[in-house]
């Protein structure tokens, strides 16, 4: 497997008003290459919706109770109100998603300890190894994928797709902005 070499990032590169000379060969090489990367994001995005539907499928939860879990399991502790506004449900709707979480031993409603009349969300950590068991595969695969990669690159690789979560994230929020 070739082993792509990463250059260090200049934000004017991606703009297409770089430092260096570049050529029109280089200008459509630079386009080409990042249509390429969006959409393998879209084709990612699909498989890992795919993978995420077939994993809530097998504890019999409804996709919007396993993206609210998700959620919950990496904001804890987070409140009914901020989770229904995150995904973007009705708090009627958000209501009956965490009665079905609660019921299933997915979630434990408690007391905010500093506004006690609030409740916050947690996820019950003694159902993490249930999950990830069926995460395995997909982390073996990744975890030989990123074998053929340098730590420089695996930071590079990483920075991207932090940056591309942001950009997710604020893309999400603009589009449910009043």
């Amino acid at each position: 497997m070739e082993v792509v070499r990463w250059l260090p990032y200049d934000p004017g590169m991606a703009t297409g008003r770089g430092s260096g000379d570049e050529n029109a060969d280089a200008k459509r090489r630079r386009r080409r290459t990042g249509t390429e990367i969006k959409e393998s994001l879209r084709e990612l995005s699909v498989q890992l919706s795919l993978l995420n539907h077939r994993i809530s499928a097998h504890f019999e939860l409804r996709d919007i109770d396993f993206d609210c879990l998700e959620i919950i399991r990496r904001h804890e502790p987070i409140s009914p109100g901020a989770l229904a506004r995150r995904v973007g449900l009705h708090a009627a709707t958000m209501t009956g998603v965490l009665d079905r979480l609660e019921r299933g031993g997915w979630i434990d409603r408690e007391r905010d300890p500093v506004d006690r009349r609030a409740v916050v969300l947690r996820a019950r950590r003694e159902r993490n190894p249930e999950v990830f068991r069926l995460y395995a595969g997909m982390n073996t695969s990744m975890d030989e994928l990123m074998a053929d990669y340098t730590v420089d690159q695996l930071e590079a690789i990483a920075d991207f797709l932090h940056r591309t979560t942001a950009a997710g994230r604020d893309a999400t929020d603009n589009l449910s902005a009043p």
